[in-house]
């Protein structure tokens, strides 16, 4: 009996997706830590060098964040693009053009103004978050703007929705992944707002609208297009209230 080509060529091996897996999740994980001390540790090192830049407490953290996000960013492109040679940002879901852009733009102020009118029903406390706190004059606010439109944003769903979700997605599915990955994101702003229940369950709310996004368009970029409009929308009526109050 002859055999052609096609029959005695083994078929290559199915592609999991995504291809990383929880192993990859521990090893980031381990990172958080030593990124945090690295971070701080580089800010001691700044305010030892420059004793008179750094003595406000709004610029000594965004500073130390700043640094611990680089560590945090490299540890997660070692795991996936370094470990499998794979490309990082397309790896991770950031996907260009983003679909819906102007769309995505638009539901940011809905959802932000929406979630700030179930505060009213969930009996917000009255209290400032601990990031208001450092709202301490219109440099150190429109710093803070900044980073919570540009920056956080694009961390937070590079690993929430592009990093997290796929590994969650594929063993549970993506509706239930979704809020799985959602709840993580809500407790991570726990402490900025006192642990106090509402806050962080409107924040896990919004992350579930994020992974929505996300898992509809494909997109990571596309998540964190709502994420940058709906924390624009926050800052913009803060900054509208408190402008004329701060020096």
């Amino acid at each position: 009996m002859n055999l052609n080509a096609d029959e005695i060529t083994p078929l290559a091996p199915e592609r999991r997706e995504p291809f990383w897996g929880y192993g990859d999740l521990a090893l980031f994980l381990g990172a958080v830590l030593p990124s945090f001390l690295l971070g701080a540790l580089l800010l001691r090192v700044g305010r030892m060098i420059a004793p008179g830049h750094l003595v406000s407490e709004t610029w000594k953290m965004l500073l130390f964040q700043a640094f611990a996000y680089v560590f945090l960013v490299g540890a997660l492109y070692l795991v996936v693009a370094w470990r499998y040679r794979e490309p990082f940002f397309r790896s991770l879901g950031w996907r260009w053009p983003i679909p819906h852009a102007f769309a995505l733009v638009m539901m940011g102020p809905v959802l932000a103004i929406g979630l700030a009118s179930a505060s009213v029903f969930l009996k917000l406390p009255q209290q400032t978050s601990a990031l208001e706190d450092l709202f301490t004059g219109r440099r150190a606010l429109a710093a803070w703007m900044f980073w919570g439109v540009f920056i956080a944003p694009a961390f937070e769903e590079l690993v929430f929705r592009g990093f997290l979700f796929p590994v969650v997605a594929r063993s549970v599915g993506p509706w239930l992944g979704i809020v799985l990955t959602a709840i993580p994101f809500g407790l991570l702003h726990g402490a900025q707002n006192h642990w106090a229940w509402q806050p962080v369950l409107l924040i896990t709310v919004a992350g579930v609208i994020f992974g929505i996004v996300r898992y509809k368009t494909g997109s990571t970029a596309a998540s964190c297009l709502l994420h940058a409009a709906y924390n624009a929308t926050e800052f913009g009526l803060f900054a509208f209230t408190r402008w004329a109050a701060l020096n």
